[in-house]
């Protein structure tokens, strides 16, 4: 069930979009299952059904039987969501709808291109599918919801490592524990004036009567551009600083000054404001950094690796000191893998600069300055330290606590929420068409029993 259950997760954050080049097919629908008010549809199972095999997934043991259930679980969780008063944020709607928006765009090629090939405009897509979304994420908040007091202790990792016969141990491949010393080039003075002047001259065209959409479209750096910038319904807390305290300052059709972040300069305008949420549109313009610049940061991490090779300051002590990545300044400097959620990398998890740098060290080893690509997207250079490199070995407590630690974990999890859906499911109205009956569920989900001929028929 858990290689089933996390494809499904995957397949429903893509969106209930069948895959770019197969839109839904048209059938005769009909409500297949009820779950307390929540209904299933023979088309929901169609879909997913459709968009597993347009992406080849055909030898995964997934059939309509298994979707099904996947679909009970999560319409359990909206019902139960929905009697607890679990509710989630227009802003994080919005955010999550215009996400996904961006990656159909990027699939179809252009914003034009997808709404030629769906027949609807971008809103009318948003608008259609803004409610399914609302249900996912609903789904998604009220099983965090049920496992976020689950917790697994050391004594709990050796009792979970110690059920695991030695002979069916998992070989783990070579990993390495990377630490970093990063230095982003300072911008150019000039350069940021320039670009705050472009801006100011767009905000004058807009006060004048052009259509702030309409130039966003045409000069915004943001991925909001192809919606004329509009970013969707948010709270303060879900915009950096500087641009909430502007943005929730304005007042109808006003435009803000020009005000700089992290990410560079805008331009702002109130679209619509609802209680604490606000949907707004910007304009982005990113100064670039002069290879001038740039050449200055590599020089400026040359006279730190000076420092720590003469023994002068450890790399944790100067990471702390003199690095401008404050994910990772105040733990020496070490990368975490947001894939496994710990501190090391298989080689395949590694982008091809960062493997290539890394593969030349030994242990205990820094690397010369480094150009890299941060993760706004701008650039800047880094020193590269190999903290620890394994060889491929069977997994072990001592080499791999945290994997085993988060598998153990997320046992436990699952059977706090197999425990939840039992009791749940005998509390909560629950009706399948009988053409389901021959389905061989996990969960007792059916309100009567097959009958002897149906059974014989089995």
């Amino acid at each position: 069930m858990t290689l089933i259950r996390l494809f499904f997760v995957a397949l429903v954050m893509c969106g209930t979009f069948t895959a770019y080049g197969q839109p839904k097919g048209k059938i005769i629908d009909q409500v297949v299952a009820v779950v307390g008010n929540n209904l299933i549809l023979q088309s929901d199972i169609d879909n997913q059904l459709q968009q597993l095999k347009s992406q080849g997934n055909d030898s995964l043991p997934i059939d309509e039987c298994t979707i099904l259930e996947e679909l009970l679980f999560q319409k359990l969780l909206v019902h139960q969501a929905e009697l607890d008063s679990v509710t989630v944020s227009e802003g994080q709607v919005e955010g999550e709808l215009d996400q996904r928006m961006r990656y159909y765009i990027a699939q179809a090629g252009s914003e034009k291109k997808l709404e030629e090939f769906m027949g609807k405009s971008i809103a009318e897509l948003k608008a259609e599918y803004k409610e399914d979304l609302k249900k996912i994420l609903l789904a998604k908040t009220m099983q965090g919801k049920i496992t976020q007091d689950v917790k697994v202790t050391p004594a709990d990792v050796r009792a979970f490592y110690n059920t695991i016969p030695k002979d069916s141990l998992p070989m783990v491949n070579s990993e390495v524990e990377i630490c970093h010393i990063v230095k982003r080039p300072p911008v150019n003075q000039e350069v940021k004036a320039a670009v705050k002047e472009k801006l100011q001259k767009l905000r004058d065209r807009i006060v004048a009567g052009e259509d702030f959409a309409a130039l966003a479209v045409l000069y915004s750096e943001d991925g909001s551009a192809a919606y004329g910038g509009e970013l969707g319904f948010k709270t303060r807390n879900e915009l950096v600083p500087e641009f909430s305290a502007a943005g929730f300052g304005l007042q109808g059709k006003d435009v803000s000054p020009v005000i700089e972040s992290q990410f560079g300069f805008h331009i702002i305008q109130m679209i619509e404001r609802r209680g604490e949420q606000a949907n707004l549109r910007h304009i982005l313009m990113v100064p670039k950094v002069l290879n001038s610049d740039l050449l200055k940061a590599q020089q400026y991490l040359d006279s730190v690796k000076i420092v720590i090779d003469k023994e002068k300051l450890n790399f944790k002590d100067a990471a702390n000191k003199f690095s401008d990545d404050a994910e990772t300044k105040y733990n020496g400097g070490t990368l975490v893998n947001q894939n496994s959620g710990t501190t090391r990398f298989e080689t395949s998890e590694m982008d091809a600069g960062l493997f290539f740098t890394v593969d030349k060290l030994k242990v205990g080893e820094m690397s010369a300055p480094v150009k890299f690509t941060t993760n706004d997207g701008k650039q800047a250079y880094r020193i590269l330290y190999l903290k620890e490199r394994t060889e491929p070995h069977k997994a072990n407590l001592k080499e791999d606590y945290q994997k085993l630690q988060n598998v153990a974990l997320a046992k436990k999890q699952q059977k706090t929420v197999e425990s939840w859906v039992k009791k749940r499911r005998a509390l909560t109205y629950v009706k399948i068409d009988d053409e389901f009956r021959k389905c061989k569920l996990k969960y007792d989900w059916f309100d009567e029993p097959l009958s002897k001929s149906e059974q014989q028929k089995q």
